[in-house]
This record gives C-alpha cells, structure tokens and sequence, in this order.
C-alpha cells in the first residue's frame, strides 16, 4: 500500500529506529539456546551442531538439553525418561473434550485446542517456578493428543502409549499398533531433533510474545501451535507433499517447475528468511529421506526432489528448507499429510518452552511500535452533515 497516498502529510519520525517490514535483520533480545550461522549455514543448540545431535543423539537427549542447559549423563536421562513416560496418558476430560471435535478439523487445530484445555487441567496455571515440569508434561503429552486425534479420525479403537518405548517408538506404536524397523524409527528421531528449535522464528517469537505479558506457558504454547499452523511456517511440509503429489512423477517434474515459475507460483519448501545459501539442516534429513526411499521403495519421490532442488537452484538460486525432505519422509513413514505439521510441533514444544523460561527468567513486555501511515487528523462531521 503506497503511504504517500494514504496520507501525503506522512514523514518517518526522526527519533524512532526503523527496522525492515516483518523485523527481518532486527535483533530484539539475546538468547543462550540456539544460533542460526548465515555465513556458514550452520544451527548449534547450546553449542553443539544439529547435525551431529540428530547422528548421534536421541531426541530425548536433546529434549533435555535443550530444557536444561546441557547433554545428560545416563542417570540423568533415564530420570529425565522415567518422568516424560509417567505424564503421557491423556485424562478421560481430556479425551472428551478431544472426542466432541469436528471430523473435518485440521489436526493443528485439534492439538491446539488438546493443548490449551491441558492448560485448565493444570492446577499450577500460574506457577511459573513449575514450567520445566509443565515443559515435560507438554513433551510427553503432545504425540499422545496427536495420536488420538489420528486414530478418532479415522474411527480406529484408541491406543494407549507404551511406557516402555521411546518417545519415537510409541508414537508409531500409538499411530499404527506397530513399532517399525530401528531405520524408520531413526529417521524420525533425527527429523524431530532437527525440528526441535530454531532461533527466534516466527512461533517462538509469538511464544515469548506472548510469555512477556506473564501469561502462562499452555497459553504461549498455544500461541505458538496457531503462528506454526501457517503454510509460510509448519505447514509448508504439507504443502510440500501436496506439490510432489501434483507432480505425480519425475518424467513430469521439470516441466511442472519451470511453468510454475514462469507462472510466478510459490514454490513450497525453498527459501528461508535466514539461510540464503542452503539450510544447514537439509543435508541430515535429506539423507535419512533417502534412506526411506530406500525401505519403502518409492524412490519417484526422491528423483522429483532432485529435480525440483536442481532447477530451483540452476535458476533462482534458492535452496530447500527442512520442509522439502522432511514432507517427502514423513509420508513414506506411513503418516497422513495433516499431520505433518503436528509432528512439528512434537519436536518444536521443546524449543518453545526453553524460551518461554528464558523470557520469563529475565522478562520485559515485548512492545514494539508503529508509524502510523493513515489519515491526518480531521474532524467527526455530525451524520446529517455528511
């Protein structure tokens, strides 16, 4: 919208900082849990490289490092599990509540509201020397709200979570009745680490937003699951899946992309706000997306991929983000395409709640301002006048 015709009397206010429209570049607070490295396209989460958590780590390891400052010992993450497993069954109100949901709903939409009615459940609402307790319980209950809603979706009996799995493996467990080969069940443990946390994206920034009013951290939390729910956040891996799906086949894929881009069509699952020469997360997935391709055999999807990151690359220098192989891996693991953003944010509660501590550790209001770019001011003309 052109100001200078909204109102020809606007000049910028001289004393005031201007940063870029969406705060791109701006630096509006510190943080100790994770940095984004443009230059050299790398992501560390309190120090250590994703690459090498998602390789060599479990997600619970990195759940716990990410909550609590540093790598657990083997004491300390059989503790850190045994407390994660005891808070995963869901409360009959709470399956309640999850039952009453329209049949249409959004899976996002579902998890949102499973989330917020943890929050009522939770007699420490206002507790905040309790959110690291509240942190686990949200960790441990998501995948169980994800898996209901999956299963009540689709009229199958319900399935308890195991506490003798893992957190990856009871969520297959939880989903299908069946845990799949240790391959599969890496591949999404590693999807999850490197969806874990992300810098101030735009759900953690609505997370700390919303934490700097002292709000609680189901309703922050809450917050964030709607800002994840946007294709141009979480829900590009679905959109992701949805494209290839449109595509059908690598004999078609160079012909779809080059006429999407001549018809200026978003392409779904390149470009990031931050990296702007490779996403350091994409090489980690990629190859555990492989290596689905490889157990299931649907290796078409794979060779679209390649193309569709060739001539994007060739011909806009744009790169893939984490969407474009997680979308294709998560569906040869058997999942249905809405719940890929949930599966998100099993990983990204846990990001979250860090920076809802860490805001709530040293808290300001996160206020900023506007330039006003309207009308001058005028006078109200009584009705009969006008």
């Amino acid at each position: 919208m052109d100001q200078k015709v909204i109102n020809p009397e606007y000049t910028p206010e001289p004393d005031k900082m201007n940063v870029k429209k969406g705060l791109e570049g701006a630096v509006v607070d510190t943080t100790s849990i994770s940095k984004v490295t443009p230059e050299t396209n790398s992501l560390i989460y309190r120090g250590y490289r994703v690459q090498d958590l998602a390789d060599h780590c479990r997600f619970e390891e990195v759940a716990y490092l990410l909550l609590k400052g540093k790598l657990p010992n083997s004491q300390e993450l059989a503790a850190f599990e045994q407390q994660e497993r005891s808070y995963r069954s869901l409360s009959p109100a709470t399956k309640q509540v999850m039952s009453l949901l329209p049949s249409y709903s959004h899976p996002m939409d579902a998890l949102r509201t499973g989330v917020s009615f943890l929050g009522t459940e939770d007699e420490r609402i206002w507790d905040r020397s309790s959110n690291l307790d509240k942190a686990i319980r949200l960790l441990a209950k998501i995948p169980t709200l994800i898996a209901f809603d999956y299963r009540t979706k689709k009229k199958l009996p319900i399935i308890e979570p195991n506490p003798q799995l893992p957190i990856a493996e009871n969520f297959f467990w939880m989903c299908f009745g069946k845990v799949p080969t240790p391959e599969v069940t890496k591949a999404f443990d590693a999807s999850l680490t490197l969806y874990a946390e992300h810098s101030f994206n735009a759900s953690t920034f609505a997370a700390r937003v919303i934490t700097s009013t002292e709000s609680d951290l189901y309703s922050a939390t809450t917050g964030a699951i709607g800002a994840l729910k946007g294709p141009l956040h979480g829900g590009a891996n679905e959109a992701v899946m949805h494209m290839m799906l449109e595509i059908g086949a690598p004999e078609r894929a160079e012909n779809w992309i080059r006429q999407a881009l001549a018809q200026k069509r978003k392409i779904m699952g390149f470009g990031h706000r931050v990296y702007k020469f490779g996403d350091s997360r994409v090489p980690t997935m990629k190859k555990y997306a492989l290596k689905m391709a490889e157990i299931t055999g649907q290796t078409k999807w794979m060779k679209i991929y390649d193309i569709l990151e060739r001539v994007m690359v060739e011909t806009k220098k744009i790169y893939p983000n984490l969407d474009f192989p997680a979308g294709p891996a998560y569906y040869m693991m058997g999942f249905d395409i809405p719940y890929f953003t949930p599966i998100f944010v099993m990983a990204r509660t846990t990001g979250w709640s860090a920076h809802i501590m860490e805001q709530a550790a040293n808290n300001r209001i996160i206020r900023p301002l506007s330039e006003y770019i309207g009308e001058a001011e005028r006078p109200v003309i009584p009705i009969k006048e006008r």
